[in-house]
């Protein structure tokens, strides 16, 4: 680990010396003609990255910018330090929308303007939102929007004589029924109830817990104006952690390897048998339809927590145009392609696992004439009803970092006490509201 962070250390203190050059200090020659190279965080070889290039050869065809798309998935956000430690950033990276602030503070991207963006009025006001920084400049480019769902074995559910959960209580009830009651007939204990990608990696387990936090009338902070207190040592937050602890360490109805798993270790044990109920995203129904057969499984909003609401993380893309870059003009025409009607429509993909535009942030996208699937406007609704990105500060990678770790420790050492994890956490948000000048 300590090489590890020796690395790590290196890399960052590379990218500060060197991007005053690598990203943007001294500008190169612009070419208008120049090859666009554009980083998407999708698995090579996957529908996805088909996506992706097929979205690239269009926006070539219309504008006749080239274009190039490199598919990373495992450590993009290293390869992306390293390649601005080389001064070789890509022109455009499609990344998550949480990531804009690390960006930012690294000077890796450039401000938006979104005056001289074309179509940029018929993108959404909430995805305008996630491109916003901190300090209410504009840094990247809304691309794509999304809300989670539970995803629940229909089937197992059916043959239990159990109902469709309206509480959290009937949630749990569920699992542990799924965990304890034989749902797949095979007599052999080998079903759970909870598939949860909880491994500290990117933060998974705090992003999973975001819903389940936000339902339950709790926060990671509480403040207005760019100013934040933390909030996730509160009696509403310590319910939700309770809930989470819960799954883990009392019921036990968790599919076992939870505490390492990322989400692409986390979808097939949903669809092969080990897990039925899943909090995840829209872009898996395709999948699962194929794997696992669409008759099996239901697709239903999270229920209401002890907050009284249902509510989901809002996440989604955006495209970043990075500093640097040799063709500015080109990197503003993709953006401004990739949001268009016509963008919006190829990155949908459809009812295929292919979409790289879950839900369009173009409003005068018509869901309904493109995808088929009214699952999707499920998700669609959980989004517009309420969903919530993640508190603007001026990065918040250390924050989800931190609460992944603090959670991820509860539920690998039962034994462990959630207030005193949360109170220390809490202070570990203090030092670091402190440390990005976000602190009220």
């Amino acid at each position: 680990m300590a090489g590890r962070r020796v690395l790590a250390v290196a890399v960052t203190a590379a990218v500060a010396a060197g991007c005053l050059v690598a990203c943007g200090g001294d500008k190169p020659a612009t070419d208008a003609k120049a090859e666009l190279q554009i980083w998407v965080r999708k698995p090579p070889g996957s529908n996805t990255e088909k996506t992706d290039q097929q979205l690239a050869a269009a926006f070539t065809a219309k504008t006749g910018v080239p274009a190039k798309v490199t598919a990373l998935f495992d450590d993009f956000e290293t390869k992306l330090q390293q390649a601005a430690a080389q001064k070789k950033l890509p022109d455009i990276v499609i990344n998550d929308t949480d990531r804009l602030g690390g960006l930012v503070k690294q000077g890796l991207v450039r401000e938006v303007d979104r005056a001289t963006l074309a179509g940029q009025a018929d993108l959404t006001p909430s995805s305008w939102q996630a491109a916003t920084g901190a300090d209410g400049k504009i840094y990247g480019v809304p691309f794509s929007a999304q809300s989670f769902a539970l995803f629940i074995r229909k089937d197992w559910r059916e043959k239990l004589g159990l109902q469709t959960p309206k509480t959290w209580a009937d949630m749990d009830a569920l699992a542990k029924a799924f965990t304890a009651g034989d749902p797949d007939g095979n007599g052999r204990p080998d079903t759970y109830g909870y598939v949860i990608p909880a491994s500290t990696k990117r933060g998974y387990t705090s992003w999973y817990f975001a819903s389940l936090l936000w339902s339950a009338g709790g926060d990671f902070l509480t403040g207005a104006d760019g100013k934040f207190t933390p909030a996730i040592n509160n009696p509403q937050s310590l319910v939700a952690v309770q809930e989470l602890t819960k799954q883990f360490c009392t019921d036990k109805s968790v599919v076992p390897g939870s505490v390492t798993a990322e989400t692409t270790q986390a979808h097939p044990l949903f669809e092969t048998g080990k897990g039925g109920i899943y909090l995840t995203g829209p872009y898996n129904m395709a999948r699962f339809d194929k794997n696992l057969g669409k008759d099996k499984y239901e697709v239903v909003a999270l229920p209401p927590g002890p907050g009284g609401k249902s509510v989901s993380l809002a996440e989604g893309e955006n495209v970043y145009l990075m500093a640097g870059s040799a063709n500015p003009a080109g990197q503003t025409k993709f953006a401004e392609y990739a949001t268009s009607v016509d963008g919006q429509t190829l990155g949908m993909a459809g009812d295929t696992d292919g979409n790289v535009v879950r839900l369009p942030v173009n409003s005068k996208v018509d869901m309904a004439a493109v995808r088929k699937d009214t699952r999707w406007q499920l998700f669609a609704g959980i989004y517009q009803d309420g969903a919530r990105y993640v508190p603007v500060v001026p990065d918040w990678t250390p924050f989800r970092q931190s609460a992944a770790d603090t959670l991820n420790g509860l539920v690998a050492d039962c034994a462990a006490d959630p207030k005193t994890a949360l109170d220390k956490l809490a202070q570990t948000f203090t030092d670091e509201l402190t440390k990005q000048g976000a602190k009220a």
